[in-house]
């Protein structure tokens, strides 16, 4: 059997001019990302928001959750661009910011579904 060395020097590399890394400030953003991602509790009310958008008072009595604690989950969530927010006089409703956060929520959920 050949040692390690044998088999990584028999290896050839192919052009390295396709690949490049990603710039920082987008893994700094990503990363931000999944840290928000991260919680169970804002976790389960992104669930919520793939249905449709909804105010701080619905996403409080579904969740059975208090005002206090919904808001700053959406304050982190907004913070990381994770959510969208729209004023109606005096209610703001939230929504998923794009299909890119829909996706990763809804694969993020599917896997997570998965039996081993």
């Amino acid at each position: 059997m050949p040692d390690e060395d044998q088999e990584l020097e028999a290896h050839e590399h192919t052009s390295r001019a396709d690949v490049r890394p990603v710039e920082s400030l987008a893994c700094e953003r990503a990363a931000g990302i999944f840290r928000a991602l991260g919680d169970t509790n804002r976790l389960r009310l992104l669930s919520l928001l793939m249905s449709r958008e909804l105010c701080v008072s619905e996403i409080t009595g579904i969740l059975d959750d208090n005002l206090s604690a919904v808001s700053q989950r959406l304050k982190t969530l907004r913070a990381e661009r994770i959510v969208a927010a729209r004023r109606e006089g005096k209610h703001v409703f939230y929504s998923l910011a794009d299909g890119h956060v829909r996706d990763l929520i809804a694969n993020a959920l599917a896997h997570g579904n998965e039996h081993e």
